[in-house]
C-alpha cells in the first residue's frame, strides 16, 4: 500500500518500531544469556571485525538486501530504513545499558527484551511499509523455491546460528525463549498496531483506463 496513505502515522509507527527494535537488540546482548540466531550472527561477526555491533547488523543488511535482486524480491521504505535505524538504535542502546551484574538484572534484560522485540515486530509489520531484509529473504527464498516457509526459515536461521555459535557469538537460554515466544509475541501486539487501510476497490482493478 503506498505511503499516501496515512503516511504519518505509518512512518511514525515504522521508525518507532525500528528504534524499539535495535533497543531490545541491545538489552538482549547485555543480559548475556543468548541472542536470536541472526543477532548470535551478529555478534559473531562483530567479536571478528574491527566494527560495532550496530556498524556489522547495518552491512549484513546491506549486503542481505543484495540478495534480493536476483530473487526479484522488491523492497520498500520500510526495508531500507530497517537497515538504518536498528544498527543505529542497538549501538546507541549498548552505549547507555550497562552490562547486568547479577541473575536477577541479567534475567530482567532478557524478559524485556523480549517482549520489547515482540512490539517492536508488530509496529514496524504494523505500518505495511515492507519488510525487513532478512524476514524479506525467506519470504523471497519461499516464492522461488516453491518450500514451505517453515523449511526455508528454519533452514537459514539455523545456517545463520551456527555460524554465529561458531564465530563467538553468545548461545544460551536467552536463544530459546526469543525462538519459542516471539511468535506469540507479535500476534499479540498485532492487533493493537496494525494500521487500518482501506481494501482496495475490485471495479478499479477489473475496469481498464480509457484515454
Amino acid at each position: 500500500m503506498p505511503l499516501r496513505v496515512r503516511p504519518v502515522r505509518r512512518f511514525t509507527q515504522l521508525l518507532v518500531g525500528l528504534a524499539l527494535y535495535g533497543w531490545s537488540m541491545a538489552m538482549l546482548v547485555r543480559s548475556q544469556l543468548g541472542l536470536d540466531p541472526w543477532d548470535v550472527f551478529h555478534q559473531g561477526l562483530t567479536n571478528q571485525l574491527p566494527f560495532s555491533f550496530g556498524q556489522v547488523t547495518m552491512g549484513v543488511g546491506a549486503l542481505v538486501l543484495l540478495l534480493w535482486i536476483p530473487l526479484r524480491h522488491r523492497p520498500g521504505i520500510g526495508t531500507v530504513l530497517n537497515v538504518i535505524v536498528i544498527g543505529l538504535a542497538v549501538d546507541a542502546g549498548l552505549a547507555l545499558i550497562p552490562e547486568a551484574d547479577g541473575w536477577v538484572e541479567r534475567i530482567a534484560l532478557l524478559v524485556a527484551g523480549v517482549v520489547a522485540n515482540g512490539l517492536a515486530g508488530a509496529l514496524y509489520v504494523g505500518a505495511r511499509l515492507g519488510t525487513g531484509p532478512r524476514d524479506g529473504l525467506w519470504v523471497a527464498l519461499t516464492a522461488r523455491t516453491g518450500l514451505s516457509i517453515r523449511v526455508v526459515r528454519t533452514a537459514l536461521e539455523l545456517t545463520v546460528l551456527g555460524a554465529g555459535w561458531l564465530l563467538g557469538g553468545t548461545v544460551g537460554i536467552g536463544t530459546l525463549a526469543y525462538a519459542v515466544s516471539i511468535g506469540p509475541l507479535v500476534q499479540l501486539f498485532l492487533p493493537w498496531v496494525q494500521v487500518p487501510l482501506p481494501e482496495p476497490d475490485p471495479a478499479s482493478e477489473t475496469v481498464p483506463a480509457t484515454c
